[in-house]
């Protein structure tokens, strides 16, 4: 199931990035030409079919993204607690940390004065 919905929100986001590169820009930024006030908002035609496709895709992803983090709670599988046994297996220490470390002897050489 987690699997599922990471690919359906995979695809979600997908599509949200080729809706929004498809669409113009409402505002035209530096380029808007104040004397025409009809192509201030854009056209209307196209821009309310994406802007609804905007806002579906967007509430899809945030509900998508919901129901992965419920999913993902629902607790380790059995596979997860064998991994995590074997993970702290592996990090306990071999030799005990206390232990005296054998080093061989230094031998000082004379100090000629």
């Amino acid at each position: 199931m987690y699997l599922v919905l990471v690919i359906l929100i995979i695809i979600i986001c997908v599509l949200l990035g080729l809706i929004v590169l498809i669409q113009n820009p409402k505002g035209g930024g530096l380029n808007s030409n104040f004397s025409s006030s009809s192509q201030l908002m854009g056209v209307q035609k196209t821009g309310d079919f994406l802007e609804k496709g905007t806002w579906v895709l967007a509430i899809a992803l945030m509900v998508f993204a919901l129901a992965v983090n419920v999913v993902a709670k629902g607790g380790p599988s059995a596979g997860t607690v064998q991994n995590q046994e074997q993970i702290e297996k592996a990090s306990k220490p071999s030799a005990p940390v206390s232990a005296p470390l054998n080093l061989p002897p230094v031998q000082q050489s004379p100090i000629k004065k």
